[in-house]
């Protein structure tokens, strides 16, 4: 096999040299000129590869290149594989009193923010959704103000964001900026001392008046715990636990910003029965105008009231021998005692008796208490337990 593959590779390199002395040495060296300039071409390409490889591709083509954004993840509806990798997050929409809280606290933070800023302030309820925590941290767009805070009956915190156009949007008006004018954004540097605080009158006035906007559901207090302008330094819960998101639009006149409000569902997790109400009132559970409905009901309802004489059980050979005047004995004295039943339930006992021409049974003990009470009970369940009772 070998001495073959060798006649081959001759017999090809003999053809090789035919055809290049039939064309010329000149055409020899044009070919291999052209392919010298080749192989140059594809090193230069090679090294610009290598170049842009080293370059990082910012967010938007990153965005492009997964087929999604992070902000429309939040916010649009989801089908498909992604419908399945969140099945696990609650959706809003089964605490229907959310909706109604905040829009409650739409109305009170304009009127509010229109006392503080001195302006035209419109407020309006962008959207509420269900997140997880940890993507919602890693969509928040640089820089914002993070303002945790903490639902003191619920021992839960919760997080405000702030973004940099509502930022610079009230230090603009607080600090006496003129009207009709966009506000100055200066990127690439820390927020000043003053700007962080006038961001905090912003968010104390929106804590006081979201505690207005809950107190019909349930009374709470909401604590300014930290300010911060890092997303590491705001982590509440585990990334993969979920939250409800609330976005509000802040308008003044022509300039304005957006500010959301996050709520752990372990936040609460206490108030989820009242939560659970489609309006302010609704009663769950035990209802005590239905209860008396009942117990008036129940009390004059008719039943059928049985008295037993005697009661013996006999094979059915000794019933299908019966026989037209046959007697039967009751093996009971008029003196002993009958049984009341209703159906199958032994209610009372009686006393035979006759008055004028009717049979009559006059009633000798109460109504059979239950067998088991509850001191009964809880001394059983000592006694299983091994404790004393």
């Amino acid at each position: 096999m070998a001495e073959e593959d060798d006649f081959v590779e001759d017999d090809l390199a003999a053809a090789w040299g035919e055809a290049m002395e039939e064309q010329g040495v000149g055409d020899a060296e044009t070919l291999t000129a052209q392919w010298a300039s080749m192989m140059d071409g594809s090193d230069e390409e090679a090294d610009g590869a290598g170049q842009n490889s080293d370059r990082l591709m910012n967010q938007d083509e990153i965005d492009n290149l997964m087929g999604f954004r992070v902000d429309e993840l939040l916010l649009a509806d989801q089908s498909g594989v992604r419908a399945l990798v969140n099945s696990a997050l609650v959706s809003y929409e089964r605490l229907p009193m959310l909706e109604v809280v905040f829009n409650n606290l739409v109305r009170l933070s304009t009127t509010s923010l229109r006392n503080l800023t001195s302006d035209n302030v419109e407020v309006s309820l962008a959207s509420i959704s269900s997140v997880r925590f940890g993507d919602y941290l890693n969509s928040i767009p640089l820089p914002a103000i993070l303002s945790v805070f903490r639902a003191e009956e619920w021992d839960g915190f919760g997080l405000i964001t702030t973004d940099s156009p509502l930022i610079y949007t009230i230090v603009d008006v607080l600090l006496g900026g003129g009207r009709g004018m966009a506000a100055a954004r200066v990127e690439g540097r820390p927020y000043t001392a003053i700007e962080l605080s006038l961001v905090q009158q912003l968010v104390e006035r929106i804590l006081r008046d979201t505690e207005q906007a809950f107190e019909p559901v349930a009374p709470v207090h909401f604590k300014l715990d930290r300010m911060e302008t890092n997303p590491r330094f705001a982590t509440l819960i585990r990334p993969a636990n979920a939250a409800i998101l609330v976005r509000f639009r802040i308008d003044m006149e022509d300039r304005g910003g957006n500010i959301e409000f996050l709520l752990p569902y372990e936040t609460i997790e206490p108030i989820r029965h009242l939560l659970l109400q489609m309006f302010i009132g609704d009663k769950f559970g035990r209802d005590l105008e239905w209860e008396s409905h009942l117990a008036t009901q129940t009390s004059v309802a008719q039943i059928q009231l049985d008295a037993v004489l005697f009661e013996k059980d006999i094979p059915l050979e000794e019933v299908l021998d019966l026989e037209v005047g046959q007697t039967l004995l009751l093996r009971k004295s008029p003196s002993e005692p009958v049984e009341l039943r209703v159906g199958n339930i032994t209610m009372s006992e009686g006393q035979i008796g006759r008055i004028n021409d009717h049979v009559s049974v006059q009633v000798t003990r109460n109504l059979k208490p239950q067998r088991m009470t509850m001191e009964g009970y809880e001394r059983a369940i000592a006694e299983m337990e091994g404790g004393s009772p």
